[in-house]
């Protein structure tokens, strides 16, 4: 039995936390627990029993090459195989337990016959790069398309070359299992398939693709794991933080929206109208990217709160000093948003430079925060750079409001400019 040292823990917690990236849980928390356990926690994951498969999974993939005058037997097994797979296809949209059960040992035992018709050639997942999924052509199914590296390269165009045109198969196997017996045309006989990659075809969905790419992606534990328990919860926070956050963002947004119209007058309402729809914008861009909002995930999206009436706050401030300076109400409009687009601009970028670096180099929480903030950020830009500008200068169509007051309370022009001042 293998010690759990900590390096084989640490090594342990690193595959689990490429698996849990790889399968999109946003702000997902994977963490030691004594000497040989692992915490891990996928905030928005309706699934426990996929994701179990997914994480525990050793997913020990190895290519064989069909011994020679095993022709005929392998085929009867082969087509006995694959007519229990479509039945427990079947059988699974049942319910039924005793059925599945049973069909699962024969599965088990078609596979256990079909083993000794292939020979071991050393190429197994070790020697994979890299595997992702995409649909077939015509979209009926999907394959998992993998890359090797030069060995595996080079052993998997030494088998192709040893089997192509005799009809024998390539024998593809997952823990034993085969997944899928390709064939080689007679084409590739003399050089064998170059360039190590392959596809990896069968009777999968679009779970079942995703799942396998992910656990051969993530590597092989160095240990065998067990899950000790598996609990589904409500959200991370829980009710009464979720209640107090929500009450917290709402009464800061009011305030902040009745603070710019008490202070900028109508460009304060212009921004107030503009925040809603960063607002929106913003949760619609959650929802596209499938984030799951945590304590550090709202912080982040308040944060961009500020950024974004900050933004606003330089636009309206630049243009006050345009207009003290004597400048007309267009022309001082436009001035303030081109002198504060530098300033916008830095602003944002740095920040963004930082949630980039947060979500390079951190995991779990700090890369909900960075995300979050991350996604305002550009958002805020976008609407104070266009949504306020189109606003500001669509209102100076209107008499009734091409007034300077409505924008600058108490403007004294100075007295150079005072004479030659226009509306």
């Amino acid at each position: 039995m293998t010690e759990i040292t900590p390096q084989v823990l640490e090594a342990v917690q690193r595959v689990v936390e490429g698996r849990v990236n790889a399968l999109g849980v946003s702000e997902s928390v994977v963490q030691t627990v004594g000497s040989e356990q692992l915490l891990v926690q996928l905030p928005g994951v309706n699934d426990p029993a996929q994701a179990e498969r997914v994480l525990g999974g050793t997913a020990q993939l190895e290519f064989r090459q069909q011994k020679q005058g095993s022709e005929d037997e392998f085929a009867a097994q082969y087509q006995i195989l694959r007519i229990l797979e479509l039945q427990q296809l079947e059988l699974r949209e049942s319910d039924d337990a005793e059925a599945i059960a049973q069909n699962q040992a024969a599965i088990d035992s078609a596979n256990e016959a079909i083993a000794p018709l292939f020979e071991r050639i050393g190429l197994t997942g070790n020697n994979l790069e890299d595997a992702f999924a995409q649909p077939r052509q015509g979209g009926s199914s999907w394959e998992i398309i993998i890359r090797f590296d030069s060995a595996g390269g080079d052993k998997f165009a030494e088998m192709t070359k040893n089997l192509a045109g005799t009809g024998r198969s390539i024998g593809i196997f997952l823990d034993d299992r085969l997944i899928s017996a390709p064939t080689v045309g007679v084409e590739f006989a003399e050089t064998g398939i170059i360039g190590g990659s392959a596809s990896i075809t069968g009777n999968f969905t679009v779970e079942s693709a995703n799942d396998l790419a992910v656990q051969l992606r993530g590597g092989a534990l160095p240990v065998p794991v067990e899950v000790v328990q598996n609990r589904t919860v409500g959200a991370t926070l829980g009710r009464d933080s979720i209640s107090s956050s929500i009450k917290a963002a709402i009464a800061g947004l009011v305030a902040v929206l009745i603070f710019m119209v008490a202070y900028y007058r109508l460009p304060g309402l212009i921004a107030d109208a503009v925040l809603i729809v960063y607002a929106l914008l913003t949760f619609a861009a959650f929802k596209l990217l499938g984030v799951t909002l945590t304590l550090p995930g709202i912080a982040g999206f308040i944060l961009s709160i500020g950024m974004a009436v900050d933004a606003n706050v330089l636009i309206f401030e630049r243009t006050r000093e345009e207009l003290r300076s004597g400048k007309s109400l267009y022309r001082g409009v436009e001035s303030g948003f081109y002198r504060a687009f530098s300033s916008i601009l830095d602003g944002n970028v740095t920040t963004l430079i930082s949630c980039i670096a947060l979500f390079w180099l951190g995991s779990g929480l700090v890369r909900g925060f960075a995300l979050t903030l991350g996604l305002g950020v550009v958002v805020s830009m976008f609407t104070a750079l266009t949504c306020s500008r189109t606003l500001m200068l669509y209102v100076l169509q209107f008499p009734g409001l091409r007034k300077p007051e409505l924008f600058c309370p108490n403007l004294q022009l100075s007295a150079k400019s005072q004479s030659g001042a226009t509306l």
